[in-house]
């Protein structure tokens, strides 16, 4: 089966055909899915090795040339390895690139801690401008890719997965989707990315409105207090990354009105044990039985 990393090679081997300004900056990761494109454009294809805060200064130094960089390794290795980089040699310097990242928070477990980044998102939060998107499946990684590429000078953070739904929804627009439909006074369950159908299938049968989100930041307050017309009943958010990343935007979105909102995704703890992305996801909580659990117990 296709992965929205194959995808990603895919699509931007073809658009470094199609637009001169563009570039992609490697660490080693996925260079082999572009041996091809670094022989077509030698000059707009770089591998630094594994360096990836050569990785993200180089990416910030085409940037400053008039660029459009494309920069990938893994996430523990794109953010959080090189947040100074990143915080500086885009934040500050004023120039916009396209980090993609994957691996993820357990895409692959026996790499262990040091290839888990469940916190970037998080850690992106602590810095100004960026749109983060979180695609569900290769076609929605396929079209966040493209508009990514195209976004003129903007700061973009996309997030690919090993994990995927079943189905691609659209992704064209900045907001959240309406996927199911609750009553009145339904609670709303917000499903990023790969885990929508865990949440759909942990919420078969109950009286909860879901939202899907593809692009997390910036928040869609709009969305979210639209399908919440009674605040009261509860927000439940539910992320392939550090449980409450999102509680603060939501609570910031709802901050006129009384409100509850219960954060899900992975936890703090380590799990030392290697295992499979599938048992991570059930030991999270974030299978469909145990997000079934904890949004019953908090929606009553």
């Amino acid at each position: 089966m296709e992965t929205m990393r194959d995808r990603f090679t895919a699509v931007v081997t073809d658009l470094l055909d199609e637009d001169p300004r563009l570039a992609v900056v490697l660490a080693e990761i996925s260079a082999d899915g572009f041996a091809a494109a670094g022989r077509r454009h030698p000059d707009r294809v770089i591998n630094v090795g594994i360096r990836e805060q050569l990785l993200v200064g180089v990416g910030g130094g085409l940037a400053l040339t008039g660029m459009r960089p494309i920069l990938h390794t893994f996430a523990s290795f794109l953010v959080e390895r090189p947040f100074e980089q990143v915080k500086l040699d885009f934040g500050h310097q004023g120039v916009g690139g396209v980090l993609v990242s994957a691996a993820g928070s357990y895409d692959w477990p026996a790499g262990g801690f040091t290839h888990m980044a469940p916190g970037d998102v998080a850690l992106l939060d602590t810095l100004d401008g960026w749109t983060v998107h979180v695609p569900g499946h290769p076609d929605e990684a396929e079209s966040l890719l493209r508009r990514a590429a195209a976004a003129g000078d903007d700061r973009v953070y996309v997030r690919l997965s090993e994990r995927s739904n079943a189905a691609p929804r659209p992704v064209d627009g900045p907001g959240m989707r309406v996927e199911r439909r609750g009553g009145p006074r339904a609670p709303v369950a917000v499903a990023v990315g790969p885990l929508l159908d865990n949440v759909l299938a942990a919420t078969r049968g109950l009286d909860v409105t879901v939202l899907y989100a593809a692009t997390v930041r910036p928040f869609d307050a709009a969305g979210l207090r639209a399908a919440l017309p009674a605040p009261e009943a509860g927000v439940v958010l539910v992320e392939p990354y550090l449980a409450g990343t999102s509680a603060g935007a939501a609570g910031q979105a709802l901050a006129d009105l009384p409100h509850r909102v219960l954060g899900l995704g992975v936890g703090r703890r380590e799990l030392r044990r290697y295992g499979t992305p599938q048992e991570h996801e059930a030991a999270h909580g974030l299978d469909a039985a145990g997000l079934r659990e904890r949004i019953t117990a908090f929606t009553g």
